[in-house]
């Protein structure tokens, strides 16, 4: 395998020889990372846009809440990773805007856009649990095509692994944080140094493609609304925390010390699992009732 490849797929025989993170259109830099987040929100409306109307839903609708969406889910995104991340921004307050290189955190996403979908519904007089489940359909494919934008950065990676998928990354071109687990174990390959590591973004990304077509397959059978939603947050949440538990970039919460993703994990998988609960027991009520008459 060549010493000059920006990734490497070790165990796998495959590698990406000078993966750029940006390049230049007339002048103007647009960066990878960037374009494909961009992708993503827009496949991700296109399938929330086709489920509204398969499903029998006014799509104008949606239309209006994608764009406060998308506005209100970035902002979240970006505020959430810089409140756990204030030492590095506190002194230089204008990179706070500065987004092209990282720095949006999924989770400050998924809470900015639920409460956006709680207003949103409340003042258009929409069923909140309706549009959740039908959304959460676009977030899942958004998560599975944005993570991506974390590969071509060479951020979001776990610990050292010499397992089927360890990755190999040229160390000048690394973008996120190196434990000192994974500096100890670094590869020097004719003479190019490199870091191995777990691919989270790769263990993520399908994660979520199996959650996605896992809900695709179910959501004949659900029950109410709401439970599509409730089962999204309580596979995501369980994935995860899993795969969190792996990563070197992890925003810990102050005092107690714990990845912040984690703790958000294990009060969404809750919540989520308390929701299915609740909501069946109460369509199997409706149905022996209805029976009884």
């Amino acid at each position: 395998m060549s010493a000059s490849a920006s990734i490497k797929f070790v165990h796998l025989g495959i590698e990406i020889e000078h993966l750029n993170k940006s390049f230049t259109i007339f002048g103007f830099e647009i960066a990878y990372y960037g374009l494909i987040i961009a992708c993503g929100m827009l496949f991700a409306m296109l399938l929330v846009f086709h489920e509204a109307k398969k499903s029998g839903q006014n799509v104008e609708n949606y239309y209006d809440f994608a764009i406060w969406l998308l506005v209100f889910s970035v902002i979240g995104a970006r505020l959430y990773y810089v409140a756990f991340e204030w030492e590095q921004y506190k002194d230089n307050l204008l990179d706070i805007f500065k987004t092209r290189n990282g720095g949006l955190a999924i989770y400050g996403g998924v809470l900015a856009g639920i409460l956006t979908a709680v207003i949103y519904t409340k003042i258009k007089k929409l069923n909140f649990w309706q549009i959740a489940d039908t959304t959460i359909l676009g977030l899942l494919l958004g998560q599975i095509i944005g993570r991506w934008g974390n590969f071509v950065n060479r951020e979001a990676f776990g610990g050292f692994t010499d397992n089927l998928f360890a990755m190999q990354i040229k160390l000048d071109e690394v973008g996120g944080v190196i434990s000192d687990s994974v500096r100890n174990h670094i590869q020097v390959v004719d003479g190019v140094e490199y870091i191995q590591v777990h691919p989270t973004f790769l263990y993520e990304s399908l994660w979520n493609l199996v959650l996605l077509i896992l809900i695709l397959i179910f959501k004949k059978y659900k029950k109410f609304h709401g439970e599509m939603f409730a089962w999204y947050v309580t596979g995501y949440g369980i994935g995860r925390f899993m795969i969190e538990g792996l990563r070197t970039d992890q925003l810990i919460a102050p005092v107690v010390n714990i990845p912040v993703s984690q703790i958000v994990s294990v009060v969404l998988a809750i919540t989520g699992i308390i929701i299915v609960i609740t909501g069946r027991r109460r369509c199997a009520q409706k149905e022996i009732q209805q029976t009884e008459k």
